[in-house]
């Protein structure tokens, strides 16, 4: 084949592709996530679920996120996705960008928590003074900002590392590279059912409602009812229900599953955080 054929070929294959996507009317939205998780899991995690919504709400979503915690925050300040499941939204330079929080995991609020291992000899957070301590990255909520602040308010300095993820730190915890990690009380829980391990909170943080699932004000008032109403209902139906059955074994996620209604009113304690923290750079 030549050349110039397989120009003409791939222009008509586009043509073809362009005239499909016209007779079908079909917007792809973009749907956001955080990086908790390694890019497997949460894409084992995520796909089943929106690939569910998106049948049921008739509002195609697709998975995406950034290679980093720092790539994906970029984004969201950008308004680069339409649906959003990130609590960094509230990050005041975030928070100008324009999400409206539509919906919940159904599951109980989340802790910050500084943990070690069961058998480990630390016995209290003033026993970190000066050693090290696994964070996500310096952007993350529960996970650093929140952690960090109570150790700063306390006096204790402590060496951080960054691990990228929630998952990164709490492997460096299991394989004994830091004695103690910050992390997601939630997500902490998840990777210890998954990787039998057993931990000890030294600290742990007042509650904050769960990871929030937000979208662009761009996004119109009938396609953003449809994809909440679909969320919110998957639960009570026999499809979705088996659909998050099989998402939570791949975390090892406990009942409660699902999502609810949620609004901003349900974060304001986030919000009132940030307008406290002694941590500078959010």
């Amino acid at each position: 084949m030549g050349p110039k054929l397989s120009i003409k070929l791939a222009a008509t294959i586009l043509v073809l592709l362009l005239i499909t996507t016209a007779v079908s009317g079909e917007k792809t939205y973009t749907f956001g996530v955080l990086n908790q998780r390694n890019p497997v899991l949460t894409a084992q995690y995520w796909n089943p679920i929106l690939e569910y919504v998106s049948k049921k709400s008739g509002v195609a979503l697709q998975l995406q996120m950034g290679k980093t915690v720092q790539e994906t925050d970029g984004m969201t300040e950008r308004g680069e996705f339409d649906f959003i499941f990130s609590n960094h939204i509230f990050m005041p330079r975030i928070s100008k960008t324009g999400y409206q929080v539509i919906a919940r995991p159904a599951e109980e609020s989340i802790q910050g928590q500084i943990v070690v291992l069961e058998n480990a000899p630390i016995r209290a957070l003033e026993d970190l003074e000066g050693k090290e301590v696994a964070f996500p990255s310096e952007t993350a909520f529960v996970a650093y900002a929140v952690t960090m602040n109570a150790m700063q308010q306390k006096g204790i300095q402590v060496k951080p590392v960054f691990a990228g993820n929630q998952e990164g730190v709490m492997g460096q915890l299991k394989a004994g590279r830091v004695p103690a990690a910050s992390v997601n009380s939630q997500v902490m829980l998840e990777f210890a059912r998954r990787e039998q391990i057993k931990f000890r909170a030294l600290w742990s943080s007042e509650k904050f409602a769960a990871m929030p699932i937000a979208v662009h004000r761009r996004v119109g008032k009938k396609q953003v009812k449809a994809v909440r109403e679909a969320l919110v209902g998957m639960a009570s139906d026999p499809e979705g229900l088996k659909v998050l059955q099989v998402c939570a074994a791949v975390v090892k996620q406990s009942p409660p599953l699902g999502f609810v209604t949620a609004g901003g009113r349900d974060y304001e304690n986030q919000r009132n955080f940030y307008r406290t923290t002694v941590l500078k750079g959010f």
